[in-house]
């Protein structure tokens, strides 16, 4: 699970029982003077890349840490760079645009939360963001609407790498959490495995030895009476990360939208304090596990590099709505306050330097 269906399908492709018709022995290429279009399959998703003489838009590089991503490559799951140390930057996407979804995914994140809890989405938008962000190569969380049995089955049967639980408070609201990702004995999940898209609809045949290895468990620490039970929360076995939820924190506290407020930061920064001492601590004494990891979300008072100096994993810097939300405001306020220069002499043979538009 922590393994993308993409991964999945390329790792039962390599071991096929009988070499079906669409795996080709070649990598065909087609040309003429002005395209170039490749083809690639066998072990690998199809891969397209086309070059045009006289392309019409800029091309637009992506901030990864490569400037050259191999989107060939199957991406490193959220669980095997946290173990190695990297710190993940991530999107909240609450549009459930698949669109949107693999842009994020193309842009670079290193994963992409679907917020199902505040987002308007159901289980097949998730579905439709998960295919998405599998084509960008791009690990996916869902955030669930409650941290229930029922919505985590459902959830863990698309096959995402990571679920989140909103508002667990207690260390037996986490326990419940781990216990709904897992069978039984060990646990609640009801089991569909031959027929769901988790085990690449029962062609992997390996998904029940490592699925619940594999899968990231987040339980979401946001209220004024889970920050006292945070260490218990941590300590729980099958809790890999802790998510400090500012907003419903402030809420809980009596400062509605007010993340800021004094009194909500030191309650903040006392939770993070022990979530990070206490990896420290068991990091220290050669416990394989090392204790949860600490996810958080920025804040206008709060961004994503404070978060990042703080220690913190997982980084959640913004969510698709606000983004565009933003970008609309700013686009139409430019528009309006460059209505009173036109008519200038010279304006007409002028353009900004740095604000061409996409078309142009």
């Amino acid at each position: 699970m922590s393994t993308s269906l993409s991964t999945v399908a390329v790792a039962t492709a390599v071991r096929p029982k009988s070499k079906p018709h669409f795996l080709a022995s070649e990598t065909p290429t087609l040309k003429d003077p002005s395209l170039t279009l490749s083809l690639r399959s066998k072990q690998t998703p199809a891969i397209f890349s086309i070059t045009s003489k006289r392309p019409s838009l800029s091309p637009v590089r992506s901030a990864r840490s490569s400037p050259e991503p191999d989107y060939e490559s199957v991406p490193r799951s959220i669980k095997s760079r946290l173990a190695a140390g990297d710190t993940l930057y991530g999107l909240f996407l609450l549009s459930a645009s698949p669109t949107l979804a693999e842009i994020a995914g193309f842009a670079g994140y290193d994963y992409v939360v679907i917020d199902m809890e505040h987002g308007p989405g159901g289980v097949y938008d998730a579905l439709s963001c998960l295919r998405a962000l599998d084509a960008a190569r791009t690990p996916a969380v869902i955030r669930l609407p409650e941290p229930s049995a029922a919505w985590a089955k459902k959830a863990l049967d698309l096959g995402p790498q990571g679920l989140m639980f909103p508002m667990v408070d207690s260390p037996a609201a986490a326990a419940h959490a781990v216990a709904c990702c897992r069978f039984p004995p060990r646990g609640v999940r009801g089991s569909a495995h031959p027929v769901v898209r988790a085990s690449a609809y029962g062609l992997d045949d390996g998904y029940l030895a490592r699925c619940e290895e594999e899968l990231l468990v987040m339980c979401q620490v946001e209220s004024a009476d889970a920050a006292p039970e945070i260490e218990a929360i941590a300590n729980v076995d099958g809790v890999d990360v802790v998510q400090m939820g500012p907003l419903d924190l402030s809420a809980s506290m009596g400062y509605l939208w007010d993340p800021g407020n004094k009194k909500v930061r030191q309650v903040l920064r006392e939770m993070e304090r022990k979530v990070l001492a206490i990896r420290k601590r068991q990091t220290a004494g050669g416990d394989a596990v090392g204790g949860a990891y600490l996810g958080g979300f920025a804040m206008p008072n709060d961004p994503p590099q404070e978060l990042k100096a703080r220690g913190y994993h997982m980084v959640s810097g913004a969510v698709d709505v606000g983004m565009f939300r933003q970008a609309a405001v700013e686009d139409v306020r430019r528009f309006w306050l460059a209505e009173a220069e036109i008519g200038e002499e010279g304006h007409e043979d002028e353009k900004p330097k740095d604000e061409s538009y996409w078309s142009e």
